[in-house]
This record gives C-alpha cells, sequence and structure tokens, in this order.
C-alpha cells in the first residue's frame, strides 16, 4: 500500500502533496518567463515537465516490477538449488573414481543444512513495524498533507506564513500570476504524468522483458543513461581533479617554489653560495695571504692619493 502511495504521491497526482508543490513550481515558472521577471523561466517549465514524466515512469517502474512481473527469487532459488545439485553429482562422479572411503553421514547432512542455511529463504515477506509505522506516517503526510497547508504555503494566506523568510519584491508577482496561467500549462504535468506511467506498464507489464532487451542490445543511448548522463565523469573531471590540479599548482608553484623558494629555503642557498664564495680566499697558503695584503694596500694607496692629493 505505501508503495502505491508512493507511486501517486511522487508524480504529483492530483489532490495529494506532490501535486501542490511540483505544479506550483511549474506553472511559477512559466509565469516567471510570460511576465518577463525571468528569461530562463520558460526552459525551467519544460525541463519541470519532463522530470514529472520521468518521476512517474520511475515511480511506476518501480511498483510494477515489485508486484506484476514473474517472481524473480523463484528463478533464483531453483538456480540455487540447481547449483547445489550439481555440486553433489560431481562429488559423486569423483568418489566413484577413487578409493572408496568410510561415509561420514553427519558431516554430508551438516554441509546440506550448511548450504540451505547460507542461502536462507528467498520468499518476500512483509516488513516489521519498526519500517511500517514510519512509512504509514510519510503516507498519510504524502495524501493529506497538501490539502492541509497548501493555502500557508502557496494560497492566500502565504504572506503571513512565510513573513521574512522569502523575500518577494515589490513588482515580484509570480505566485500570483501562476494561478492565472493558460489552461494546457495547468494540464501539461498531468498529461506526463499519464504518458511516464503508460510507458511503465508498456514496458514493464505488457511488453514484459522489453526493456531487459533494449539494454542487453546497449548503444549510445543507452550507455548514455547507463551511466547518469555521465554526470559523476563530469563532476570528477571538473571538480574533483580541477582542484587536485589547483592544489597541486599552490603547493609546487605557490608552496614550494614561491613561499619556500623566496623565503628560508631561498636565504639558505643564498647564505651557503656567498659562504662558499669566500671560502676559497682560506686556502691555507701564507704567500697567498700576503698577496692578498699587498693588493689591499696598493688599493689603499691608490685611493689616499688620488683623494688627498687632490
Amino acid at each position: 500500500g505505501t508503495i502505491a502511495i508512493t507511486g501517486l504521491g511522487i508524480p504529483g497526482i492530483g489532490g495529494l502533496a506532490g501535486f501542490y508543490s511540483k505544479d506550483a513550481i511549474i506553472e511559477s515558472a512559466f509565469a516567471a518567463a510570460s511576465s518577463g521577471h525571468s528569461p530562463i523561466g520558460l526552459f525551467a517549465f519544460f525541463v519541470g515537465i519532463l522530470a514529472a514524466g520521468l518521476t512517474a515512469y520511475y515511480s511506476w517502474r518501480l511498483v510494477f516490477m515489485t508486484f506484476h512481473n514473474k517472481p524473480v527469487w523463484k528463478d533464483a532459488h531453483h538456480d540455487d538449488h540447481a547449483h547445489a545439485h550439481d555440486d553433489h553429482a560431481s562429488h559423486a562422479q569423483i568418489e566413484t573414481h577413487s578409493e572408496p572411503a568410510p561415509e561420514d553421514h553427519s558431516a554430508h547432512d551438516d554441509h546440506a543444512h550448511d548450504d540451505h542455511g547460507h542461502h536462507g529463504p528467498l520468499k518476500p515477506h512483509e516488513s516489521p513495524w519498526i519500517m511500517l509505522v514510519p512509512l504509514l506516517a510519510l503516507s498519510v503526510g504524502a495524501v493529506f498533507a497538501g490539502l492541509v497547508f497548501a493555502p500557508y504555503f502557496i494560497g492566500h494566506h502565504e504572506g503571513e506564513f512565510w513573513k521574512a523568510a522569502i523575500f518577494s519584491g515589490p513588482h515580484n508577482h509570480v505566485l500570483h500570476d501562476a494561478h492565472s496561467v493558460p489552461t494546457w500549462v495547468k494540464w501539461s504535468p498531468l498529461v506526463m504524468t499519464l504518458i511516464g506511467t503508460f510507458a511503465a506498464f508498456w514496458l514493464y507489464v505488457l511488453k514484459e522483458g522489453m526493456a531487459r532487451r533494449m539494454a542487453d542490445r546497449g548503444g549510445t543511448v543507452h550507455a548514455f543513461l547507463y551511466n547518469k548522463w555521465y554526470v559523476d565523469e563530469l563532476y570528477d573531471f571538473i571538480f574533483v581533479k580541477g582542484a587536485k590540479a589547483l592544489g597541486d599548482f599552490f603547493w609546487k608553484i605557490g608552496d614550494v617554489k614561491v613561499i619556500d623558494g623566496g623565503g628560508p629555503n631561498g636565504i639558505a642557498w643564498l647564505s651557503r653560495k656567498f659562504a662558499g664564495g669566500l671560502a676559497r680566499f682560506q686556502s691555507g697558503y701564507v704567500y697567498f695571504y700576503a698577496f692578498v695584503m699587498l693588493i689591499g694596500l696598493c688599493l689603499f694607496l691608490a685611493f689616499a692619493i688620488s683623494a688627498w692629493g687632490a
């Protein structure tokens, strides 16, 4: 029951909570475009009704695959038994070609029980109350929350309810204009919801197995949808690898070369080079020191004559 309510509530069937929130957004987007408040409002409108159709499709796909298809768990249970029988048969063939060994029925029985205990029962069963109670509470909200709170969220009392929580400019009347959009705009989400629901019914009930065959054939469209529009790869390329490249740049160029190179490491390198140059004058030979002193004396005399002689 809760899954059926999900199939009705998430696509936003009229009267349920999803209807008020979804239709208000779609109609406001169209109103924003038609009144000139938002140049991308028309794009948001078409994306919204497309999302309504896709939401109905995957919601009812869940319902149809869960309750209206051939039970897959029976085939899985049959395959497990067949695998177990094949294992027993292979063991029997090995034993016929080997030396007879004393039978150990207890070990065989233990192996069989362990095998069945490992797989466990595959028959579906109802969820415990600890899971059902929250689902029932959410279902009640999905059915009645829109009827109760819609006047406060998007109705005549919206100003008193939201107050300063949402700012709306004095010339922005999008929420008010949303009530007077054309009739086809109001009906478009429901039409897309019906199209998405029928597409799921056709693929997973009337033509059961067609979706699997289409997926097995692959193709560009299937690869594009299977990889979630390559959003993860695009996100990884732009943000993850981009952030890593930016971090590497600031680390290797900014930190290592500029800050460390021009700061403590650069000063240490310059001091070492300067000290190495001065160390060349420390040869340890007396005649070299005498020669340096002679050169210094000559320079001093030349400076004294040029300065004092003038």
